[in-house]
């Protein structure tokens, strides 16, 4: 078995068709493709998907696969990425990555705890959804980033805040009137919050979100049917913007609304989401270790923040 047999095998899995995976990722002729599925499934010796003309379906055998093939694949690039550093010692990077919409709130204040490294290291900055992100710290290609806890991953997790859900809604609904909103306005309308079942492993970019909005409302009595269930924060937004729906979503999201889109806070006790910074265990940079050990000085800086802060209305987006 050779890495390639892994590689074709996770695209034809993820495309769902021998002919797209194929022809949109891998750049080889379909027969040949067949052909290296049927070696790889001899070599593994049980049957690891089934055929039919509407595609390609994992077979339970080849579901649990998936996720080793997926993380000896991680691993290996992870072992390239950490070889290609040892080997360029005097070339320091740091790598930082944000969940899109906190990078605007968290990278002056990351910015801030490396002041005394800058002189020293380059530091590069990415915008990502969560899941993508500690994809990305297991491989090596990032070494810290502020993110959502994702259990299908093998990464350490220090939380940093933890956010309040906020409701948005078209800027012309009956509710912008009100100062804040009670879950059971949720029942009639469009409701759109976290898929809380993602379908595979490269969705579950909001499965933490959808059981806190399932939890919320379950407190509350409520039977509030989900009728989009997203896995990031654009496609809420469209959809409360296309819809004229409710949507349930992290306060961060008040930094991404366009005028289209308002907020406004959950009344009573909200439920939160925690934020964190997430890191692999394996990562031995010495800059990753200077910036876990000032971690708490972001917390600190954002209570100041929030301390500080004065202005605005339920309905800002800034």
């Amino acid at each position: 078995m050779e890495l390639r047999h892994l590689r074709y095998f996770v695209a034809v899995a993820e495309e769902g068709s021998l002919t797209l995976a194929a022809e949109k990722r891998l750049h080889t002729a379909q027969p040949s493709l067949s052909r290296q599925m049927r070696d790889l499934e001899y070599e593994v010796g049980v049957q690891l998907m089934n055929r039919s003309v509407h595609g390609i379906e994992l077979t339970a055998a080849g579901k649990v696969f998936l996720d080793y093939a997926r993380l000896a694949l991680a691993q290996v690039d992870a072992a390239v990425e950490a070889a290609r550093r040892a080997g360029q010692p005097e070339r320091k990077t740091f790598a930082i990555g944000f969940q899109t919409g906190h990078e605007i709130n968290w990278l002056p204040r990351a910015m801030h705890v490396l002041r005394d490294e800058m002189k020293n290291i380059q530091v590069t900055i990415s915008s990502d959804y969560s899941p993508d992100l500690a994809e990305a710290l297991v491989r090596g290609q990032l070494d810290v980033a502020f993110m959502r806890p994702e259990p299908a991953f093998d990464l350490c997790y220090e939380v940093v805040d933890s956010e309040p859900l906020i409701v948005l809604m078209p800027s012309d609904h009956r509710l912008t009137g009100r100062e804040a909103i009670h879950p059971r306005e949720f029942v009639g309308e469009i409701f759109i919050a976290g898929s809380r079942h993602p379908h595979t492993h490269a969705h579950t970019k909001a499965s933490v979100l959808g059981g806190v909005t399932e939890d919320y409302l379950r407190r509350y009595g409520l039977d509030v049917k989900v009728d989009h269930g997203v896995d990031n924060m654009a496609m809420a937004i469209s959809l409360v913007a296309s819809t004229g729906g409710l949507a349930l979503m992290p306060a961060y999201a008040k930094n991404l609304l366009p005028w289209s889109v308002v907020s406004r806070p959950l009344e009573g006790e909200a439920p939160t989401i925690d934020l964190v910074i997430g890191y692999s265990k394996s990562n031995a940079s010495p800059t990753l270790k200077l910036f876990l050990a000032r971690a708490d000085e972001l917390v600190v800086r954002l209570s100041e923040a929030r301390d500080n802060y004065t202005g605005g209305s339920a309905g800002d987006v800034r």
